[in-house]
């Protein structure tokens, strides 16, 4: 059964290519998802089709109105059962991981809530299972926001990637950024691929690559390194002046 992920937006058109293109497109056409989007200003009471007011309170910008939100939301969250796992896209939400990507792909029905301006009336958090944020910087909407987190739990789902086995190997797949990777030519501008990954010993290449892996996140994302040390009760051999 294709999962199914409802956007709740202001601006419908901006994920006209994002869904025909790429892993989610293909996603598409296999029906591994079944997406649908509904336009919040559909649900405005005013004959101008507003659904948004200045702030009570004062202040710069214009707050997403509660009305015209519940009524969208629930509208669809009566379309299908069940009524959907109602995600708000917020800066000051859960961040999103690849364990949280894997704990959402597994939902049968996402409701992903995309403001704009400057964000919702906070009565509407009641509406909210959960609040997610890709990271601690500013965008224009949630619309954005919104293709990370399908585009992150689309390519979980058994039939979107070629390989089953390529999703289990990339970045943060065990914590860990991903090891190096290297095509042809063999040597390009005095660079040479790693003797290691010629010589055809697959263990071998395995080791190098975990290796790498580790290396590259000790290296590049000590909070990943830290937290994957914790998970697995190893010994960062800097904690002992040991040369990694």
């Amino acid at each position: 059964m294709a999962l199914r992920i409802d956007i709740v937006t202001l601006f419908v058109e901006m994920f006209d290519g994002f869904l025909s293109a790429g892993v989610v497109g293909r996603a598409n056409q296999r029906h591994l998802i079944e997406v649908h989007r509904t336009n919040i200003r559909d649900f405005s009471t005013n004959k101008y089709g507003s659904v948004d007011d200045a702030p009570f309170g004062g202040g710069v910008g214009m707050v997403l109105q509660c009305g015209p939100v519940y009524a969208a939301v629930e509208h669809v969250q009566g379309l299908a059962s069940p009524r959907g796992h109602l995600v708000l896209l917020s800066p000051q939400g859960q961040p999103l991981t690849q364990a949280l990507a894997v704990e959402l792909a597994a939902m049968p029905r996402l409701v992903l809530l995309a403001g704009h301006y400057e964000g919702f009336d906070e009565r509407i958090r009641p509406l909210v299972d959960r609040e997610v944020s890709i990271g601690d910087f500013v965008l224009s909407g949630g619309e954005v926001a919104a293709m990370v987190v399908i585009d992150a739990v689309t390519r979980l789902l058994p039939g979107a990637i070629g390989k089953e086995e390529s999703v289990e190997e990339e970045s943060f797949s065990d914590g860990l950024l991903e090891y190096p990777q290297y095509t042809r030519p063999r040597e390009f501008r005095g660079l040479s691929v790693p003797e290691i990954l010629l010589n055809g010993d697959h263990e071998k290449i395995r080791l190098w690559r975990a290796e790498q892996a580790k290396e590259r996140t000790r290296q590049r994302r000590p909070d990943l390194w830290a937290a994957y040390v914790k998970r697995h009760n190893d010994k960062d051999p800097r904690d002992a002046g040991e040369t990694p």
